[in-house]
């Protein structure tokens, strides 16, 4: 029975927590790891199993396995339209009966519906935008993502933090441009693979091993197939994916930020490395559609006054320039990116 926000904590023991902070990343990419995880928490594989899937069931973690990232493997964007409130509902339901939609928030601005869409190729994505146009009437803006200067939702939530990392200095940065047509380097193996782990690996003893025989593979070609996809970054991680508005981080606001374009990589980069901010990214200006705004940025909090107070640190300290608040207000649909496209385009 999943839990809601505040209910969690009294659910779950130390063994859960270690799980929930500390497998959010780094979990084994070998035949067996829950033994693997289950030495660590001095408990047996299976009981390991048995957690993880109790912590899914509760509605604490989204689900478990990799983190896929969608610029690198597929044509991502991030799209807003201008919702009218009487049509609001009925705008929402269109695009978001797009399996390629996997994101999409009511935000407070002008712009107040923002969604996310991936695809197999720039074309399909860009020919899933103009249907969206065409069938709500609005404008969409369309903004993909440039440079990743930092994005990373994993932080830990055990804790009366009152924003993402209030007990951390720095995290570490490394600008990734980003660039279309990257699924060209994927073999015909890692695309299968990518498609069977998309939505969480098998909770089992042997995940890695039922994945292999889904895919008509060996266990070693899956394992080194995953560990390829980690270090081309097609996968950022592999571990627990954390509810965080079930575990309280609720409060969480978009900003979006008007940057020098010949400051915008060195400033970017100081952003990013701040712990309290949980996204940093460069995306492109559309001055026609009267947006102005090229570096955007996400904070994640559980109490709205600490989020507005680290915004305020952002502009006076870091960011003295020209932005717009956009605090999200409601979750209209939230899944893993899906990816069959690359097979159903005929990409393998």
């Amino acid at each position: 029975m999943s839990l809601q926000s505040g209910e969690w904590r009294e659910a779950i023991d130390t063994v859960d927590e270690r799980i929930i902070d500390g497998y959010q990343s780094g979990f084994p990419v070998v035949e067996r790891p829950f033994d693997v995880v289950g030495a660590a928490l001095d408990i047996r594989a299976e009981a390991a199993v048995e957690r993880v899937q109790g912590l899914v069931d509760a509605g604490i973690l989204r689900r478990f396995g990799p983190v896929l990232n969608p610029p690198v493997i597929g044509a991502s964007t991030l799209a807003a339209v201008q919702a009218p409130a009487d049509r609001f509902d009925d705008i929402a339901a269109v695009v978001n009966e797009y399996r390629q939609v996997n994101h999409n928030y009511a935000r407070d601005h002008a712009w107040n519906m923002w969604f996310v869409v991936t695809a197999a190729t720039p074309e399909r994505r860009d020919e899933i935008l103009s249907e969206i146009g065409d069938r709500t009437g609005c404008a969409v803006l369309d903004l993909p993502m440039l440079t990743d200067y930092y994005i990373d939702l994993e932080f830990p939530v055990v804790n009366a933090d009152r924003f993402a990392r209030e007990s951390l200095d720095a995290t570490d940065v490394e600008a990734t441009s980003i660039s279309e047509g990257s699924t060209a380097t994927l073999s015909a193996l890692e695309r299968r693979l990518l498609l069977a782990i998309q939505d969480g690996l098998p909770l089992t003893e042997t995940p890695y091993a039922d994945v292999a025989a889904t895919i008509g593979a060996s266990t070693d070609d899956v394992l080194l197939g995953i560990e390829r996809l980690l270090e081309a970054g097609c996968i950022k991680r592999v571990g627990c994916v954390v509810d965080h508005v079930v575990t309280g981080f609720d409060a969480n606001c978009m900003v979006v930020w008007d940057v020098p374009d010949e400051q915008l990589d060195e400033i970017g980069a100081a952003v990013g490395r701040l712990p309290y901010v949980t996204l940093c990214y460069h995306r492109p200006r559309r001055p026609a559609m009267d947006w102005s705004f090229n570096l955007f940025t996400m904070v994640h909090g559980r109490e709205k006054a600490a989020v507005d107070e680290k915004i305020d640190e952002l502009a006076t300290d870091h960011l003295p320039y020209d932005h717009d608040r956009l605090p999200s207000t409601a979750t209209l649909k939230q899944t893993g990116a899906q990816y069959e496209a690359l097979v159903d385009d005929g990409v393998i």
